[in-house]
C-alpha cells in the first residue's frame, strides 16, 4: 500500500508550512513514531514523526518550499517492492499539475543524502528513544564517523548539534554562524546559536515576501479588526517595584517575572479581564496564562506563554520565562507554549518608549501595554512637590464581553498591588 503523507497542522492558526529539512530520504526505512521531517509552523521549528511503518518512496515537496496544510508532501510505501511504483506516481502528479506540487526530489542534502540513524543508536540526544539531532550535526557524524550512541546532546531538549559531534571526535568546536531566517539549516539551531542578528538588507524598490512568522502575525491582525476594542489607562508608581526587583534580581529574578506576577495575581481578582468571548457567551478560562510579546529577529514577534502564573513562585516564574524566550528564539517552542495564552502583556518600556496601545490577539479578551518607568513630578500627600518613577499602562479589551469600568477596577487594583504590596509577589 503507498500511503501520502500529507503537510500537518501543527497549530490552530496553521494554515501552511515550510519544509524545513528531510531527516529520512527516499528509500530509507521508517519506524512508525519516527521523526521524517522538521516542519515549520507558524511560529516554531516541530519534529513530524510517521504514523505508519514502511519506506520513505518519494519526496514530493522539497526543503524550503511551502505547502497548505492538508497537502501531501511525500509519499510512503508499504514495501520496497512498491517504492518504484510510488516514485512513478509521485512523477505523474508533478507533470500533470506541477503548479500544485513540486516535482518529486532527491535527498535534502545535496550533493551527498544524509544517511538514516540506526535504532540502535535512536537513544542519542533524547530521553524519549527517538534520536533529536541537526541536519548539520548529523551530516557532521557521517563525516566524522563518529558513533552517535556516544554522544550527549547539548541542544534543546538534548538535540545532538554539530558541536557535540566536534567534541565527540576530539576536535575544538567551530562557533556558530548567524545565517537569515529563509535558511533551512540555523532553523533547527541550538540555544548556542545566536539569530540572525539581522535580516538582508533590502533592496530600495524591492519587494520581501513575509517569511512564516510575519504571515501568521499579518493574519492574525486583520482578524482583531472585526472585534470591537476600547483602550483605558493608568499611570503606576514604581518606586517600591524597583526596590523589590534591585533586592532579588541578583536570584535571577527577571522584571518580566514580576510583572506577569503581578497582573496573574491582580487577574484572580478581576476574572472577566481574563474571560474572552464566544458566540454562546463569556469563555472563563480555568487557569491564568499569562502570554508576553516577544519580537524575533528577521521579523515577526511570538507570544510565549507562562501557564498558571498565578500559581508559581516568583524564582520558578523567572526560570520559566528565560527557558521560553531562549527556546522561542530558536523557534523550539511546542505549540502549547505559544498559543495557549488567556492574558497577554506587550512591554516597549526597554526602548524608552513612554505609551502605546497594543492590538488584542485573536481568542482573547485583553492585552496590557506597559511603557518605561520615568522620573515624574508628582502632588505629595501632604500637599508638597516630589518626584517618583512612574510606568504608563494601557489596557485594550474586547467590549462585546468587558467594559469600561471592569478595565479601570482592575488596573486600579493592579496599581495598588505594585504601590503599595509589591513584596508579596515573592511569597
Amino acid at each position: 500500500m503507498i500511503r501520502e503523507v500529507f503537510m500537518p497542522a501543527l497549530s490552530s492558526t496553521m494554515t501552511e508550512g515550510k519544509i524545513v529539512s528531510w531527516v529520512k530520504a527516499p528509500g530509507d526505512k521508517v519506524e512508525k513514531g519516527e521523526t521524517v521531517v522538521i516542519v515549520e509552523s507558524d511560529k516554531a521549528d516541530m519534529d513530524v514523526e510517521s504514523f505508519y511503518e514502511g519506506f520513505l518512496a518519494a519526496i514530493v515537496v522539497e526543503a524550503g518550499e511551502v505547502a497548505p496544510v492538508g497537502n501531501a508532501i511525500a509519499l510512503l510505501a508499504e514495501t520496497e517492492a512498491e517504492i518504484e511504483e510510488a516514485k512513478a506516481k509521485a512523477a505523474a502528479a508533478g507533470s500533470a499539475s506541477p503548479a500544485a506540487a513540486p516535482p518529486a526530489a532527491a535527498a535534502v542534502q545535496e550533493p551527498e543524502p544524509t544517511a538514516p540513524i540506526p535504532a540502535a543508536q535512536n537513544g542519542a540526544g533524547t530521553g524519549s528513544g527517538r534520536l533529536v539531532i541537526s541536519p548539520r550535526a548529523r551530516k557532521l557524524a557521517k563525516t566524522l564517523k563518529v558513533d552517535l550512541a556516544t554522544v550527549k546532546g547539548s541542544g534543546p531538549h538534548g538535540r545532538v548539534v554539530a558541536q557535540d559531534i566536534e567534541l565527540a571526535a576530539g576536535k575544538t568546536p567551530t562557533a556558530p554562524t548567524p545565517a537569515p531566517l529563509a535558511v533551512s539549516a540555523p532553523a533547527v539551531a541550538p540555544v548556542a546559536t545566536p539569530p540572525a542578528s539581522s535580516p538582508t538588507p533590502a533592496v530600495p524598490g524591492q519587494v520581501v515576501p513575509f517569511n512564516t512568522l510575519q504571515g501568521a502575525v499579518v493574519r492574525n491582525m486583520m482578524a482583531s479588526l472585526a472585534v470591537p476594542t476600547f483602550h483605558v489607562g493608568y499611570a503606576i508608581t514604581t518606586d517600591a517595584l524597583d526596590a523589590l526587583y534591585k533586592q532579588i534580581k541578583s536570584k535571577g529574578v527577571t522584571m518580566t517575572a514580576l510583572l506577569a506576577k503581578a497582573v496573574a495575581v491582580t487577574l484572580k481578582q478581576y476574572p472577566l479581564l481574563n474571560a474572552s468571548y464566544t458566540e454562546q457567551g463569556i469563555q472563563y478560562n480555568s487557569g491564568i496564562n499569562v502570554s508576553v510579546a516577544v519580537a524575533m529577529e528577521g521579523g515577526g514577534l511570538i507570544t510565549p506563554v507562562l501557564q498558571s502564573a498565578d500559581q508559581m513562585d516568583i524564582y520558578s516564574l523567572s526560570r520559566t520565562w528565560k527557558d521560553l524566550v531562549s527556546r522561542a528564539r530558536t523557534k523550539q517552542l511546542q505549540p502549547a507554549e505559544y498559543t495557549t495564552g488567556t492574558f497577554t502583556l506587550s512591554n516597549l518600556g526597554m526602548f524608552g518608549v513612554t505609551t502605546f496601545d497594543a492590538i488584542l490577539p485573536p481568542g482573547q479578551g485583553s492585552i496590557l501595554a506597559i511603557g518605561g518607568a520615568q522620573p515624574t513630578v508628582v502632588a505629595t500627600p501632604d500637599g508638597m512637590m516630589g518626584v517618583k518613577r512612574q510606568m504608563q499602562v494601557n489596557i485594550t479589551c474586547d467590549h462585546r464581553i468587558i467594559y469600561g469600568a471592569d478595565a479601570a477596577a482592575f488596573l486600579q487594583a493592579l496599581a495598588k498591588l505594585i504601590e503599595t504590596e509589591p513584596q508579596s509577589l515573592t511569597l
